[in-house]
């Protein structure tokens, strides 16, 4: 069986590296008025994971209130905050995929816009290649910001 969670951890270590540089100082760093500040951007990175998990958890499958996960991350002013929520959701993440058995993974997701019908393993790729995604805007982020960010495959 693939090892998920390993691959979760090795995001989580790549994501940890690419915005070392970032600090809580930057924490209202965004862009553009309209974007995620930086606390916004590991915040729903955060959430993310969290959101994966439970559409392939709960019959109805994925809950697709943007508007209300997007609001949800409004109170988040801290980069530190944040950073702790990412930990949490990396931490349950890891806990999922290591508490599923081949049998589960291969389970169809429930029908839907979002990955409807497909193993529940493919969560996994979907967490990971959102994460990238993330963490290369913050990296965007961190050259506005005048800083340059850590390489996230070294040491």
């Amino acid at each position: 069986m693939y090892d998920y969670a390993n691959q979760l951890l090795s995001s989580k270590d790549f994501f940890e590296r690419s915005t070392r540089v970032l600090e809580e100082a930057d924490s209202a760093f965004r862009p553009q008025p309209d974007m995620m500040t930086v606390a916004q951007q590991v915040a729903h990175a955060a959430q993310t994971l969290l959101w994966f998990i439970e559409g392939a958890s709960r019959p109805e499958g994925f809950d697709l209130d943007f508007a209300k996960h997007a609001k949800e991350l409004e109170s988040v002013i801290s980069l530190t905050t944040a950073r702790g929520l990412l930990k949490d959701a990396y931490a349950h993440a890891v806990e999922f995929a290591r508490g599923r058995t081949a049998e589960d993974l291969a389970k169809p997701l429930p029908e839907g816009p979002v990955m409807g019908g497909l193993p529940v393993s493919e969560i996994f790729w979907a967490m990971i290649e959102h994460t990238a995604h993330h963490r290369g805007a913050l990296t965007v982020y961190t050259r506005m910001l005048g800083k340059v960010p850590v390489m996230p495959y070294g040491g």
